[in-house]
C-alpha cells in the first residue's frame, strides 16, 4: 500500500477546485466542514475509522467525504479530487464542444405519432441537418395517455414506417426505440416481444413520482434489472423551470445506479432546459458508480434536437469520461452495446 496522503489536504483541494468553478456553496462547505472537524486528528486514528466505516461518525464528515478521506488514507488521490483536477484548467466550453462533436446520434426522441409536434419524416431531416448519424425514436407508451402513448399494434405500424424510410437512406439510420413507462411494481408498459423487436428502450418513470422512497428505489431496481431496458430515462423526474415545477422523487440513487453498473443500463443525461436530469450531485455518484450514459435531447420539436450542448456541458463539468457515453459511438457500436 502506497504512503498515506494528507486527507485534510485533499478535502480543501476539492473545496478550492468546486469554488473555482463556481459550484454551490452547500458543496464547497461540506468539504471545507470535514477539513475542519478532521485537522489535528490523530492518522492512526483515522485510518481505524476508516477501515470500520465509522469516519461518518465525526461529526462534520459525510458519506462522500468519508470516500475521500479513506482514499486518502489509502495514498490514493480520491475519485472526486482526481476528476476535478481532470477537468481543472481545461476551458470547459471548448471541452462540452469537444464531446458535443463526437455525439452520433439522440437516443431520445418523440414524434408527433405521441406527444411530439411533428412528423418522424421533419424530425430525421432536422437530426440529418445537424450532423447526426443516427436518431432513436421513442415515443411513449400506452398507458401514458395524456401524451397518446402508442398501443402495441400503433408501435408496430411505426417500426414499418421506419424500416420503408431507412430503405431511402444513406449515411443516416433511423433506430427504432420506444420511452417506456416504468409501471408501479417496476414492469414495463408494452409487451415483452414487441420491446424485445426494437433497437433501443429507455425507461422512464412518468406516474406516483411522490411514491415512498422504498417503493421508488425497488420499483426503479426492477426496472434497470430488466433486459429489454438499455437506459434509465430523466431518473429524478423533476422539472426546474416553468409552471410545471416539481421536486426529485425519493429513491436510494446509490442502488438504483450500482444496477445500472451490474445490469449495463446506461443513465440518461437529459438535455431539456426544464429538466436537466439527473442532478449535478446525483450524475456525479452515477460517474463513481462506474456507470454509462447517454447524452440525449428528449426533443418533442425539431428544433430541441439542438439541446445536445445543455446536457454536454452538464457531463464535463460532473467529469463524465467520453468513453461512457453511448451515443458517442456509431450505430452499429451502440446497439452490440
Amino acid at each position: 500500500m502506497s504512503d498515506p496522503r494528507d486527507p485534510v489536504a485533499d478535502l480543501r483541494r476539492i473545496a478550492f477546485l468546486l469554488e473555482r468553478a463556481h459550484e454551490s456553496t452547500y458543496r464547497v462547505r461540506a468539504f471545507r466542514t470535514a477539513a475542519a472537524a478532521l485537522r489535528g486528528k490523530d492518522p492512526d486514528e483515522l485510518a481505524a475509522l476508516a477501515r470500520s466505516g465509522e469516519l461518518v461518525k465525526l461529526k462534520g464528515v459525510g458519506e462522500v467525504t468519508a470516500r475521500c478521506v479513506a482514499e486518502s488514507l489509502t495514498g490514493e488521490e480520491p475519485v472526486y479530487l482526481r476528476r476535478l483536477e481532470a477537468t481543472d484548467g481545461v476551458e470547459r466550453v471548448q471541452a462540452a464542444i469537444d464531446l458535443r462533436d463526437t455525439i452520433k446520434g439522440d437516443c431520445h426522441s418523440h414524434t408527433d405519432a405521441s406527444d411530439g409536434g411533428s412528423p418522424l419524416w421533419e424530425m430525421v431531416e432536422t437530426a440529418i441537418g445537424l450532423g447526426h448519424d443516427y436518431l432513436v425514436i421513442t415515443d411513449h407508451s400506452p398507458r401514458l395517455t395524456v401524451a397518446n402513448g402508442l398501443s402495441a399494434e400503433r408501435l408496430r405500424k411505426q417500426i414499418e414506417q421506419i424500416a420503408e424510410i431507412n430503405a431511402g437512406l444513406r449515411g443516416f439510420r433511423i433506430l427504432t426505440g420506444i420511452e417506456v413507462d416504468i409501471l408501479d411494481d417496476g414492469a414495463l408498459d408494452q409487451q415483452e416481444d414487441l420491446l424485445a423487436e426494437l433497437d433501443v428502450v429507455v425507461a422512464s418513470v412518468h406516474s406516483k413520482l411522490r411514491m415512498p422512497r422504498a417503493e421508488m428505489t425497488e420499483r426503479m431496481l426492477t426496472a434497470v434489472a430488466n433486459p429489454h431496458v438499455d437506459v434509465l430515462g430523466h431518473c429524478t423526474g423533476r422539472m426546474v423551470t416553468g409552471n410545471r415545477k416539481r421536486p426529485e422523487s425519493d429513491f436510494d440513487a446509490e442502488a438504483v445506479f450500482a444496477a445500472c453498473a451490474e445490469y449495463g443500463t446506461a443513465v440518461e443525461i437529459n438535455s431539456r432546459p426544464e429538466r436537466l436530469d439527473p442532478p449535478k450531485r446525483l450524475l456525479r455518484l452515477a460517474v463513481e458508480a462506474g456507470c454509462e450514459f447517454t447524452i440525449d435531447t428528449d426533443a418533442h420539436a425539431p428544433g430541441q434536437l439542438d439541446w445536445l450542448d445543455n446536457g454536454c456541458s452538464r457531463a464535463v463539468l460532473c467529469g463524465v469520461p467520453t468513453e461512457r457515453v453511448r451515443n458517442t459511438r456509431d450505430a452499429e457500436a451502440l446497439l452490440a452495446r
